[in-house]
């Protein structure tokens, strides 16, 4: 259970997004392969394929988080090691701010395609299955900002140690 728990916190957004681009390449080989040499495309590839890119830049979202990759604006991110603890720490907690606004938001927009039974026009996919991918999404990242804060929080408490230790030597 633990091993299995450690795995997906390490490896959850990049397994689905592999798993993404892999379908994405074999339905659009599939349909390349069909219009051209049997003269026909499937109709549902290009609908499978848009949807399993949507919730791959989702996925990307939550996976940028976790990696700490995003832009930044250099002056801050040039700061001490010490400041740019505690910078970030503030600057996760308005990004954990900004997606725990989003998510009630995405949710309404999920249930609203639950609520009107809309299906997608090649497949007949419910469309709540493409648009929870922004809801999944959110609730990902925030739980994403949510470590990167304690791991923060952990070296903004290490430096106020350092500084006490400091402090009483002198």
């Amino acid at each position: 259970m633990k091993k299995t728990v450690i795995w997906l916190d390490n490896y959850l957004e990049e397994f689905f997004m592999v798993i993404s681009l892999i379908l994405m390449t074999v339905i659009m080989g599939i349909q390349v392969f069909s219009r051209y040499v049997l003269g026909s495309a499937p109709s549902w590839s290009e609908e499978i394929t848009r949807y399993l890119f949507v919730w791959s830049g989702f996925l990307s979202v939550s996976y940028c988080t976790k990696k700490c990759i995003s832009i930044k604006i250099e002056q801050f991110v040039s700061i001490s090691h010490e400041e740019k603890a505690l910078f970030k720490l503030v600057n996760h907690t308005f990004e954990l701010m900004v997606f725990l606004y989003l998510i009630p938001f995405a949710l309404k927009y999920m249930m609203s395609a639950v609520e009107s039974g809309q299906v997608s026009p090649a497949c007949h996919i419910p469309m709540y299955y493409v648009q929870a991918a922004p809801l999944v999404s959110f609730i990902l990242v925030a739980i994403r900002i949510i470590q990167r804060w304690f791991t923060e929080l952990k070296v903004v408490r290490e430096k106020d140690e350092k500084g006490e230790k400091a402090c009483r030597q002198q």
